[in-house]
């Protein structure tokens, strides 16, 4: 539809001139849709990063689980821990065993999972103790007053205290 209006003395269509000035709302309505094209962007990439941990994550869990299976006992992680034992450092995937037989492995940068590789009694007389070998990681269960008698757990131990008379 033509309708005449002076424009720098050229008679325009009126339609034409709408096509090519933009208003406000379509201002707001391309400023909204890129907006909206950023944050699907940016989630993309949160998505993307996020979906790239997860097979290092399967990953050290299975590593933390194959070092633990062989001895089902208690097992802690710690994200704040370093892969650092005795001042040697250790990356990911590499195991260390400490001094009372709990082996850990390194989990950088997630932490370190370790694991106990013996099992201890808990049920045992007050006036017994568990000693762990630490070259061998095997447990003995000894009288606290002479380590080198070893005491019974759920058996008839006595306290070696009450003096008990041997042979009659």
């Amino acid at each position: 539809m033509w309708l005449p209006q002076v424009h720098n003395d050229k008679k325009v269509k009126l339609s034409s001139i709408n096509e090519h000035i933009p208003t406000e709302k379509k201002k707001k309505k391309k400023k909204k849709k890129k907006k909206k094209k950023k944050k699907t962007k940016e989630e993309k990439a949160k998505a993307t990063a996020m979906m790239g941990h997860w097979p290092l994550m399967i990953l050290m869990t299975s590593l933390l689980w194959v070092t633990c299976r062989t001895a089902p006992a208690q097992c802690h992680f710690n994200s704040q821990a370093l892969c650092e034992y005795k001042g040697k450092s250790y990356s990911l995937g590499e195991s260390w065993m400490d001094d009372e037989c709990v082996q850990c492995t390194c989990l950088h940068p997630f932490g370190v999972g370790c694991c106990e590789t013996v099992h201890r009694p808990v049920d045992f007389p007050a006036w017994c103790e568990v000693r762990v070998e630490a070259v061998t990681c095997t447990v003995r269960l000894v009288q606290s007053a002479d380590p080198r008698l070893p005491c019974v757990a759920h058996g008839n131990s006595l306290d070696p205290s009450h003096g008990m008379q041997l042979g009659g």
